[in-house]
This record gives C-alpha cells, sequence and structure tokens, in this order.
C-alpha cells in the first residue's frame, strides 16, 4: 500500500489537514465536472437542434438533478459500506454519457440520457465531501474550499473543452472527449483500490439522536438554497443562451462561462478557509451581498466589458458553496454523508425546480427581464443566514 492509501485509510479521526488525500479527491471532482459543465455550452445548440423552448431545456437540468433524491441513501451507505467504486467510475460513467448527447435524436430520449447522468453524479457527489471531512482535520472549511475549487475549476474547463469538441468535430463527435473521463476513473482506481469510502466516517454516530439537529439545520438552508438558486441557476446555466440571444458568437458565450466558472474556483478556494478564520456567517452574508449587485452591473454592461464583471460575479456567487458544506459536516459530525446526501438532495432539487421556473420565465418575459428578477429574489437570501445555527468557523462557534 502506498504512503497516500495508507494516509487515506486511517480510522481514527486526526487532528492535521491532510493534503495529499484531499487534493486526490478534488482532482477526481474536478474530471468529472469538467463534463457536467459541457451541458450549458451546449444548451443553444441542443435547442436549435431538436427545436427546444427554454422551460424544456431548463427540464432537462431538473431530469439530471431528479436522482439526487437518493443522496441521503447514497450517504448512509457511505456511512456503513465501501462505495469507493461508485466515487472511481462516476467520472467515466459521466463521460459516457455526456458524449452522447450530440447523437441523442429525439427530446425522450435527452430526458432519459440525463436522468442516468443524474444518477452518476448523485454517486459521486454523496460519499465525497464526508470523506473529505474526515481527512481534513479540524481545518475542514479548507478542505470544502479545495473541494469546491476542484469542481469549479471542471466547470470552468468544461465549456472551453466542449466548445473546442463542438469546433474540431460538431456537436455529434463530442463522444470522442469521452476517453478523458475513463482516463480519470483509471487514475482514481489506482489510488483507491485498496481504500473503502467508510474509511472516512466517524464510528458510533447516532442518527437518530441527530434528528432534532437536522431539522432545525435544513429549514434555513433549503430557505437560502431556494433564493439563492435563482441568481446561480440563471448564470450558470442561461448564461450562454443568454449572451447568444443578446448577439454574442457561442465561442464568446463559452468563453464568458469559463471566466465565471474561474472567478467561481477563487473564490471556492478562499471563502471555506477565509471562515475557518473569521466565521462562517460573516463570509456567506458578504458572498450574497455582492453577488447580487454585481448580478445588476453585469445586466447594465456590454460586449467585452462583460468580462471584468463577470470575474467579480463568479466570485462572490460561487463563494458560498463551500461555506454551506462546511456548516452541514460541523453540525453533524457523527453522520457527515448523511448530512451531506440530504443537504445535496435538498441542493439539487430546489435547483430543478428553480432552473424550471426561469426557463418558463425566459419563455414569457425573456432571459434579460428574468436574470432581474433571480437578483431581486437573490436578496431574500440574507434572511435565513441571520437564523442559521452555526457550530464551525472560529468566529462562529458561538453563533447561532
Amino acid at each position: 500500500m502506498s504512503t497516500t492509501e495508507q494516509a487515506i485509510a486511517q480510522t481514527e479521526l486526526k487532528e492535521e489537514f491532510q493534503t495529499v488525500p484531499v487534493i486526490t479527491i478534488a482532482s477526481g471532482h474536478f474530471i468529472h465536472d469538467t463534463f457536467t459543465a459541457f451541458v450549458a455550452p451546449l444548451l443553444p445548440l441542443v435547442i436549435e437542434k431538436l427545436s427546444l423552448s427554454l422551460t424544456m431545456a431548463g427540464a432537462l437540468n431538473a431530469f439530471m438533478q431528479l436522482p439526487a433524491v437518493l443522496n441521503p441513501f447514497i450517504g448512509y451507505l457511505a456511512d456503513k459500506l465501501s462505495l469507493r467504486y461508485f466515487v472511481i467510475f462516476a467520472p467515466a460513467a459521466t463521460a459516457s454519457l455526456i458524449g452522447l448527447m450530440g447523437l441523442t435524436p429525439s427530446y425522450g430520449m435527452l430526458v432519459f440520457l440525463f436522468v442516468l447522468i443524474g444518477f452518476s453524479v448523485a454517486a459521486f457527489h454523496a460519499p465525497t465531501p464526508a470523506m473529505i471531512a474526515r481527512v481534513a482535520g479540524k481545518r475542514v472549511g479548507l478542505g470544502m474550499s479545495m473541494y469546491m475549487a476542484g469542481g469549479e475549476l471542471g466547470r470552468t474547463v468544461g465549456p472551453l473543452v466542449a466548445v473546442a469538441g463542438v469546433s474540431a468535430w460538431g456537436l455529434e463527435g463530442i463522444y470522442r472527449l469521452i476517453a478523458l473521463g475513463w482516463g480519470a476513473s483509471l487514475i482514481l482506481f489506482w489510488r483507491f483500490r485498496y481504500v473503502s469510502s467508510a474509511d472516512y466516517r466517524f464510528k458510533n454516530g447516532n442518527l437518530k439522536a441527530e434528528i432534532p439537529k437536522l431539522r432545525s439545520l435544513f429549514l434555513p438552508i433549503v430557505l437560502l438554497t431556494f433564493t439563492r438558486a435563482f441568481l446561480t441557476g440563471s448564470i450558470t446555466t442561461y448564461l450562454p443562451t443568454f449572451l447568444n440571444f443578446e448577439g454574442a458568437t457561442l465561442a464568446f458565450a463559452g468563453i464568458s462561462l469559463s471566466v465565471l466558472e474561474a472567478a467561481g474556483v477563487a473564490g471556492a478556494l478562499i471563502s471555506g478557509s477565509v471562515s475557518d478564520r473569521f466565521g462562517r456567517k460573516p463570509v456567506l452574508l458578504v458572498s450574497l451581498i455582492l453577488s447580487t449587485g454585481f448580478l445588476f452591473v453585469f445586466l447594465q454592461v456590454t460586449g467585452w466589458a462583460v468580462i471584468p464583471v463577470l470575474l467579480l460575479l463568479g466570485f462572490f456567487s460561487l463563494a458560498p458553496a463551500p461555506v454551506l458544506l462546511a456548516i452541514v459536516q460541523d453540525a453533524v459530525p457523527d453522520n457527515r454523508a448523511v448530512a451531506n446526501g440530504l443537504y445535496m438532495t435538498i441542493n439539487f432539487l430546489v435547483r430543478s425546480l428553480v432552473l424550471v421556473l426561469l426557463g418558463a420565465a425566459g419563455d414569457a418575459w425573456g432571459l434579460r427581464t428574468t436574470f432581474m428578477l433571480s437578483g431581486v429574489i437573490s436578496i431574500f437570501s440574507l434572511l435565513p443566514v441571520l437564523i442559521i445555527k452555526v457550530d464551525g468557523g472560529q468566529k462562529s462557534a458561538g453563533q447561532g
């Protein structure tokens, strides 16, 4: 067994931050989310090919989120059993399914494909944050930042890879990129072949005893997730389509999404570690206020002037994600995978609903008006932050 595997396979809680295991898991997150990031930049082409409405296009993402209802069950299994092969082969499965997008002949087949993608996404995302928390020691915020930064980096690279693939082979030819996902899974297999995801769980957890805490924790999280999803759903799913409708080329739209996501990498990487030092709530409040403000600024600029605004918008709009993950992991330390599964289910299902609402609003009033309404709704995300109970972060231990 290698040094990396020995470091990962410890069953007793360690105080120190285990860098190599964290980076390994975050790298898997990077490859996996590179492929899920193909969806947004390819959406205009799919809309054109199959003559879809914005509502139908938004529903595709909703169907992809549907298997998230299994996240608590997957999280429970991750706390009890070995699910390492879910984590290992999810990048290969997701890449294979995404690569078939261009070959799908009908909307019905596309819906079925997206549901399968959703199962693969759920299998990867339910166990991995708990695995990160297990090897992050006391620096859970930093661990979540690196984990989320891996995902955001994937969502940065993904649109560029997708546009390059379409430019080289057309929409129907992007299946050639599937090999990248299988390569990533082979690397994960080599790293994790001796390691069980159950090795990351905390022993002697009593899930029934945690139910009152889960109830008080997740009520404000549901409200926060719902109000915040309008802003994040608009800019991460409909940004290329919005810019394309406004006259931008597909290449510029794809670059703009990558700029947004690249800034999100920095936001995700910094926010979690900052929240370890200054507290979870202050970081959430600042991020939510500034992201809302920069969305309104984005709607007032045109041409290449949108790029610096997207950098700021991406940084602050995606910064809350690792902080929220850290809050969930801090609150239920003995059943982290289950708590994460519940959080992911809430996040994915709420996002599914919101994406359909955004698509319907876009059909009815146009995407510009829809983006404006999303900014207004996101203002209300400040209210649940004020009541959320926070256990982690240097300044947050006594809050809530």
